[in-house]
């Protein structure tokens, strides 16, 4: 660590304190303070650092799919800063691991309160319609193929099928592994199959994709002193079609998510990505709580509630 900060910051600053901090389950994310009264934040990608298991066999296209990495990261930073979007500041990004076991990244710290935090304290935040301006900024971004940026970038975004086929193939992924493990979901999935294709006949082709976060919700936002919306997590980055941000977005932001809602969302498509998505929020929890992630519980009773909202659909 040392010798990390005195890349960045000089020979004669030292770390006085290391702070890991909460929420991040693919990456390390710490907080250091130096001798001098500032702070940064560090973000360490190692398989130590990331509690996911595998994931269960999945479609070869999907763009959401083990989103992590310091490629991606650097990637996503780069359009996201291309499209006027806030993201913290890159202050150094090693994939040399001459300073440590892992490529890493040193990032303004962008503080600790979160846009959930702020919109629980005040509905009506000034911050909440600055975000909303970086979600159109964000749409405004677009792009004739979809993939993630890093992949796009690299050319190994693969473009022989439509998004929407892409989701509901994941959508039934998911829905076989999450049978495995919940009895509720395996009794009634051939009437959720059936109810995926019919959300699917419904959507019609696109030809034009914007950027997204992939899974947006007010904690991934931090909120400066000065009340500057701030996308944190950002791996996942991807042209795809705005309904996938936008069914997370309603999902994660409930009554606050009024001000966020945009005009022209294609309905059909929107119902789709929130029934998909709730499959997912049913596998991936039940299976990280199969492992030693920190809050277990947290992740049961996430899955719980979208058990009810798969089932209530049918």
């Amino acid at each position: 660590m040392r010798g990390l900060v005195a890349e960045r910051f000089g020979t004669d600053r030292r770390v006085t304190r290391l702070d890991r901090l909460t929420g991040g389950s693919k990456k390390g994310v710490y907080r250091l303070a130096l001798d001098d009264g500032t702070t940064a934040v560090l973000y360490r990608w190692s398989p130590a650092e990331n509690f996911w298991p595998a994931p269960p066999p999945t479609v070869p296209d999907d763009p959401f799919t083990d989103a992590s990495g310091a490629d991606l990261f650097a990637a996503s930073h780069a359009a996201l800063t291309a499209a006027g979007v806030r993201v913290p500041r890159l202050l150094l990004l090693d994939r040399t691991r001459r300073h440590v076991d892992a490529d890493v990244a040193l990032v303004e710290d962008a503080g600790g309160r979160t846009l959930e935090a702020v919109v629980a304290d005040e509905p009506d935040a000034v911050a909440l319609a600055r975000f909303r301006d970086e979600l159109r900024r964000m749409r405004c971004a677009t792009s004739d193929s979809w993939g993630r940026v890093g992949d796009l970038a690299a050319g190994t975004a693969p473009q022989a099928r439509r998004t929407e086929d892409v989701v509901a193939d994941r959508a039934s992924v998911h829905l076989a592994a999450a049978a495995e493990r919940d009895g509720r979901i395996a009794a009634a999935a051939d009437r959720i199959a059936a109810h995926l294709r019919g959300l699917r006949a419904a959507v019609r082709p696109r030809r034009r994709f914007s950027l997204v976060h992939g899974e947006l919700g007010p904690d991934h936002v931090l909120v400066t002193a000065a009340g500057e919306p701030v996308l944190i997590d950002i791996e996942g980055l991807a042209y795809f079609d705005a309904e996938w941000e936008h069914a997370w977005l309603a999902m994660r932001f409930g009554d606050a998510y009024r001000v966020l809602r945009p005009d022209g969302l294609d309905p059909a498509r929107l119902a789709l990505f929130e029934y998909a998505q709730a499959l997912s929020l049913v596998e991936g929890p039940l299976r990280i709580a199969a492992t030693d992630f920190p809050d277990r519980q947290w992740m049961l009773d996430l899955a719980e509630h979208h058990i009810g909202r798969a089932l209530a659909a049918l």
